[in-house]
């Protein structure tokens, strides 16, 4: 078997990532086939952009601030499926996963790029995040209200998952995709598995535990990765949307599950529950299992967890 590693060193503008892939493959064409790779990538990149606009492409970022409400427009089957599955996820999670979060996570960005102080209650309850005025219909998106689009939870994930299928679709089904953090395997390329290193919030030169897999996916969600703090009390990039605040139940939660996208919704959700019920939902769903690092001295696992080190 050829042996073909190559990094990608694109900083991806919205994903905020390096994409790491390992190919184990005869194919000559596989060259060809990372070219492809990275510019799936680059194409999801620009259409969940919330803060650029590119000529000639409607993004994000267009339907946010160009698009006029009561106007409508036809999107890319890339973007529609996107936000469909953003839609979906909504239902999935309670409400917990909220690609209508645009508004609150603009102003979150804001100060965690200044990093000095924490908006008001007032500052954040009135804007709109009601999913309902996402309207969707077939590639037709219908700008109902103010509601402005985030699709960062669910992006990386969805689209790693989309690469892993173009692989198996070129029959390259050894290999490993690390897009900073959300990580998705083939089939092992030896006899034994993938080993994959889980960061410890603390010092993320470091790796508190391993595990082993093979045909699965794992997703890291922290408080560690985008944070600012103020007066001591550490402020993350993943908001709550019924406090409208950064969750603070864990450090972290890492999910094992069959496939990225799933992993990328699970390691959202997890890290917004409170952590009793958070380990209660992955013990009772089918092929899903977590890590939860609540801190040095206090790591709980799922009931199956165990099985993958």
């Amino acid at each position: 078997i050829q042996l073909k590693i190559s990094l990608i060193l694109v900083l991806k503008i919205i994903l905020f990532v390096y994409i790491n892939i390992k190919l184990y493959s005869k194919n000559r064409k596989v060259d060809k086939i990372l070219n492809e790779v990275e510019s799936i990538y680059n194409k999801y990149d620009v259409l969940v952009d919330a803060y650029t606009k590119y000529d000639n492409v409607i993004n994000v970022y267009y339907l946010n601030n160009i698009l006029e409400v009561g106007k409508e427009v036809t999107i890319s089957d890339d973007l529609a499926s996107l936000i469909k599955y953003g839609i979906d996820t909504y239902d999935k999670t309670n409400g917990l996963v909220n690609i209508a979060m645009g508004n609150v996570t603009s102003v979150w960005k804001r100060y965690l790029n200044d990093g000095k102080k924490v908006p008001i209650d007032s500052e954040l309850s009135s804007l709109n995040i009601d999913i309902n005025d996402i309207v969707l219909e077939g590639n037709k998106f219908i700008k109902k209200s103010d509601v402005k689009l985030d699709l960062g939870a669910i992006t990386k994930g969805y689209v790693t998952e989309e690469v892993g299928n173009y692989l198996e679709n070129k029959k390259i089904d050894k290999y490993l995709i690390n897009a900073g953090g959300n990580v998705k395997v083939g089939k092992s390329y030896k006899d034994s598995k993938y080993v994959i290193g889980i960061e410890d919030p603390n010092d993320t030169n470091k790796m508190y535990k391993k595990i082993n897999i093979e045909n699965k996916s794992v997703v890291t969600s922290g408080d560690y990765q985008r944070y600012y703090e103020v007066n001591g009390i550490r402020y993350n990039h993943i908001i709550n949307p019924k406090t409208r605040f950064p969750a603070n139940n864990v450090r972290s939660v890492t999910v094992i599950c069959n496939n990225s996208k799933d992993a990328d919704m699970y390691s959202t959700y997890l890290f917004l529950l409170p952590l009793e019920e958070a380990l209660d939902y992955v013990n009772n769903t089918d092929n899903l299992e977590a890590v939860f690092y609540v801190n040095e001295d206090n790591i709980i696992t799922s009931k199956g967890f165990s099985s993958y080190e």
